[in-house]
Order: C-alpha cells, then structure tokens, then sequence
C-alpha cells in the first residue's frame, strides 16, 4: 500500500493505493483537492509545491549551444552542453594549474579552506573543472575528487563531487543512486529520463554502462514494472523525433486517438499516449495539445490527471510539461513529481542539489525568474533561508545572486 505523503496529498484527498512492486499507476479518474497549507519541511513560508519551480524551463529560451567537444573518461564519447542563460559561465582568467594548486593548497594540513573550493569551483564551467582535475593529478598524483572526498562531508561534499563530474557522469551517478539499494526514488528517474534530449540519453547510456558496467535499460526494467517501466523504456530509447515539422492531419489523428484513449472510453489505453508523447517531436505535440483541447474541452493534463495516477501519471505529466503551452507550465508540475518516492527528511535536498548543479550553466537565470513569478520570492532567499553553512554558500555562488 502506498503510504500517504503529507506534503503532496492532504489528508482529506483522495488516497491513492498501489500493490507492492508495482508502478503502473492506472487507475479510475479522482478528483484533486488543492493543498490544505502543508508544505515540504524546512520551508512552511512556501507553497508546497514550491521545489516544482526548480525544475529546468523547457524552450522559454534558446537552446543550449554546445561547447567544443572534450572526451571524457578517454571513452572517446563527447558531451557538453553550455546554455546562454546560465549563472555559471567561463571564467575569463583561467589557469587550471593555478586553480589546482590552490585546491591542493585548501587540503593542506589540519583544516579544510571551505572559501577556496567554494571560490574556485562554483565559478568554473564543467569543461574548465575537468582541466582543472587533469591538472591535479599530474601535479598531485591523486584524484582531486577522491581527495575532497576525504576532506568533506554532507550535502556540502555532494554539491562539490556533482561539479566535478561532466553531465553524463552525473546523470549516470543520479539515476545510478535512484534505483541502487532498497526502493527506487521514480521522481528522480522521471526528471532525468523526461528532460533530456536524445544526443544527452545515448551518452548516459554509455557512461552508465562504463561506469558501473551495467545496462541502465536493464537496471530500470529491475526497479520498475508495468506501463511506467515501458514509458521509461521508450524514453530510453532516445528515439524521440527532434525535428521541428509539424503534420497537420496526423497531429489532428493524434489528439482523436489519445482522446478515444481515454475520455471517450472506460478504462485508459496507456500505449497510446506512450505512442504519441514519447515519440512525436515539441512542436508536434503542442499542435496535438491545441487540438485535444478542441475535441474534449480539456487540457491535456487535466485529462491525464483524470485517467492515470502515480508514477505513471507522473512521468506523462512530464513529457507533456516539457511542451508548453497554455495551461501547462512545465513550472508548475504538481510537487508530487518531486516527492512520490520519499517519505521523509532530505527529499528538499536531493532535488536542490540535483538542479543547481546540472542547471547552473543551462537555464538557472530563467528558473530564478519564474520562481520569483509564481512565489513572490527570490530563490535565492529561499536558499538562504533553509540551508546552512558552507552548502549555503555554494549553493547561493551557484544561484547567481539575489536577482
């Protein structure tokens, strides 16, 4: 039986059960009562679904323009990706033999100098951090990682090794800690696996696999069952049309046969919208979501709230959200998404850490303004107000200031 979590369902909805083991998530239409002032702890002044803010804006603003290539690992693989709107850009004075010397330096003897790792590494791009571990370990002969490693500890060390590792290696090292052990954090595979482009799924893919030689498809399939496994297998696939075009009469075909899926019928025919949502390009599916309106009178999430429910219900909601339009803000995703997996302390922290460190040269500029649009406050007063000590620092470097 799914345990009720107080910040996403409030006592007097609905409660949503599933049998053990199982995340296929269909089940008859609920209604959603809105919250009745809960909130996630350690930040009761904020809706509760305040974290859904922190989730990457998908297309608000130009796509991400690559970085020269740089190998990593020597795997010959290649993958960086540098946005325009970030808060961390390329230092333009960079010497990494230098900024490795003070690392080593920081180290040195009793005592950690927590302000120069903070300075170095908080305002050095993820291609200017791995010259700068190059650079430590042929100056040092020991892997700088391992070393702060040594030297660090709590969430202020998970921030730090998150910086140093190229965007596929986290990814990998996230979803790698999501399905590892006793229970499977969905919402984390769910953010991943719906958010990045078919180029970023293929590297995970193979950096997963160098890097704990095992098959992420098959790791997944282990941790996961039903209709939501097979969604997460085709997100996998990396299969998505990325192009622009837009066919007029299979994008009306498209919204007739999800509506014919689902409102139109009893019961809910999954595949079908796996169909169209995992494999139809954005610009596509916002056609489809203008006509689903036309046909049935609703958006396309309230339709999917209607016919589906955990984590089913959650991973459709954010393929769909990673196509805006109106009533679907991918910035206003139900905090479910963020927390259908915990059940307890540390689930605001996870989700902090895991976009700031992966948004902080992508699109941190916009998902600070559209924080401060749906809340009235600036993310980077939150941060301040629920973190502490050297996280907080790093954290609030990373954030860019207070606007």
């Amino acid at each position: 039986m799914r345990v009720r979590n107080p910040v996403s369902e409030p006592p007097d909805s609905r409660t949503r059960f599933q049998t053990s083991g199982s995340s296929s998530g269909s089940f008859p239409a609920r209604d959603r009562l809105p919250p009745a002032g809960y909130s996630i702890a350690g930040a009761a002044h904020l809706p509760h679904d305040a974290l859904a803010a922190l989730r990457p804006p998908a297309l608000s603003c130009p796509p991400p323009q690559p970085l020269k290539p740089t190998c990593y690992h020597g795997s010959g693989k290649c993958h960086y990706t540098l946005g325009n709107r970030g808060t961390v850009t390329e230092a333009a004075v960079f010497n990494a033999d230098n900024d490795a010397q003070r690392l080593r330096e920081a180290m040195k003897g009793a005592g950690t100098n927590e302000a120069t790792i903070i300075e170095i590494l908080a305002h050095r791009t993820i291609a200017q951090r791995q010259r700068i571990k190059e650079a430590f370990k042929q100056s040092v002969g020991k892997d700088l990682a391992d070393e702060l490693r040594s030297e660090l500890t709590g969430n202020f060390e998970k921030v730090v090794l998150g910086l140093l590792m190229t965007a596929p290696v986290y990814d990998a090292s996230e979803l790698r800690n999501a399905i590892k052990g006793a229970g499977t954090d969905e919402a984390c595979l769910i953010e991943v696996l719906a958010s990045r482009s078919s180029d970023e799924l293929r590297a995970l893919k193979a950096c997963y696999k160098q890097e704990y030689d095992q098959d992420l498809e098959e790791d997944i399939c282990g941790d996961t069952s039903g209709m939501f496994r097979r969604v997460l297998v085709s997100l996998l696939t990396a299969g998505r049309d990325e192009s622009t075009t837009v066919n007029e009469a299979q994008a009306v075909q498209d919204a007739k046969e999800i509506y014919e899926a689902g409102e139109a019928r009893w019961g809910t025919d999954e595949v079908k919208f796996l169909t169209v949502l995992c494999v139809r390009n954005r610009n596509h599916l916002l056609r489809v979501f203008e006509e689903y309106k036309k046909i049935s009178g609703r958006d396309i999430e309230d339709s999917i709230k209607r016919e589906m429910s955990g984590c089913l219900e959650d991973v459709f909601l954010a393929i769909g959200e990673l196509t805006p339009h109106e009533g679907l803000d991918l910035m206003h995703c139900d905090a479910n998404l963020h927390v259908c997996s915990a059940q307890g302390l540390g689930t605001t922290d996870s989700i902090l850490i895991r976009v700031m460190v992966s948004r902080a040269e992508i699109d941190m500029v916009d998902i600070k303004a559209e924080f401060l649009k749906m809340y009235g406050k600036t993310l980077y007063s939150f941060i301040k107000g629920d973190t502490s000590g050297d996280y907080r620092k790093i954290l609030l470097e990373l954030c860019g200031g207070e606007k």
